[in-house]
């Protein structure tokens, strides 16, 4: 009895690490941009992607989660903090559509399966991914209008990364998803 109350200690200190570290890991990849207008070009969607692969919805979820909060609460994560803004008032911004996105990718990313052929692997993460762009367009049509050129503005300039990342995510898939036995 007591061996399998340290087991169950030992898997929530790992996930609560995972969770923190993912967090760590998701704010690193905000800061590494190409600035655009209105949303920058970052890695974290890379990132997001990763951890519904690696670690399961639960865990993927739960960090973005954490790191929202972080973000909502005053801590500089986001991509333009603390240079446009922190808290609430950023996380309202244009980029709130592409955030509340995050947790729709790392979840449908979790359903990618070691015995999933490369194709199919490759269109499950388009379509995760896939869910950021829609919730972040319906989110900038709403605070900017929808007489702007939202496509233009939020979808296709950060098209040619995302396949690149997508690509890259399938390619190593296979290596990393041994990383969920590790929880």
């Amino acid at each position: 009895m007591e061996l399998i109350k340290q087991n169950i200690q030992s898997k929530i200190i790992r996930s609560i690490l995972i969770i923190f570290l993912g967090s760590i890991a998701l704010t690193i990849a905000a800061k590494i941009k190409i600035p655009f207008y209105p949303v920058p070009m970052t890695m974290q969607t890379f990132i997001v992607l990763f951890l519904g692969v690696s670690f399961g919805y639960k865990i993927g979820v739960a960090t973005i989660g954490l790191y929202l909060l972080e973000g909502i609460l005053g801590l500089p994560v986001f991509s333009n903090s603390p240079e446009r803004g922190v808290g609430i008032i950023y996380f309202t911004g244009p980029t709130m559509g592409y955030l509340i996105g995050f947790l729709s990718a790392s979840y449908l990313a979790s359903f990618v399966s070691s015995k999933d052929n490369i194709f199919k692997i490759f269109i499950k993460l388009t379509l995760s991914v896939s869910t950021i762009y829609l919730l972040g367009v319906l989110w900038l049509g709403i605070l900017i209008g929808w007489d702007k050129p939202i496509l233009n503005l939020g979808v296709y300039p950060f098209l040619i990364a995302e396949i690149f990342k997508v690509s890259l995510l399938t390619l190593i898939v296979k290596k990393i998803i041994n990383l969920r036995n590790f929880i």
